[in-house]
């Protein structure tokens, strides 16, 4: 597979993981009774948090593995 769609499959997995993080908590947070502008509040907040994360993996893989690739 070529790098750049490598690359392009590694992102949208990232932004598909972080829109799922998000609608599970927004969800959540409205079974447990916050109104819809708190759930979606809370719902940016964690695909914030989700996409942070996973960006920080990503990168942290691919300094890692860097050496092996060349």
């Amino acid at each position: 597979m070529s790098e750049p769609a490598t690359v392009a499959l590694t992102a949208a997995l990232i932004i598909v993981i972080a829109v799922l993080a998000a609608a599970c908590a927004g969800k959540l947070s409205r079974l447990n009774g916050a109104t819809y502008p708190t759930a979606l509040i809370q719902s940016a907040a964690a695909f914030t948090a989700a996409l942070t994360a996973a960006l920080t993996v990503a990168a942290a893989v691919t300094t890692a593995l860097t050496p092996y690739l060349r």
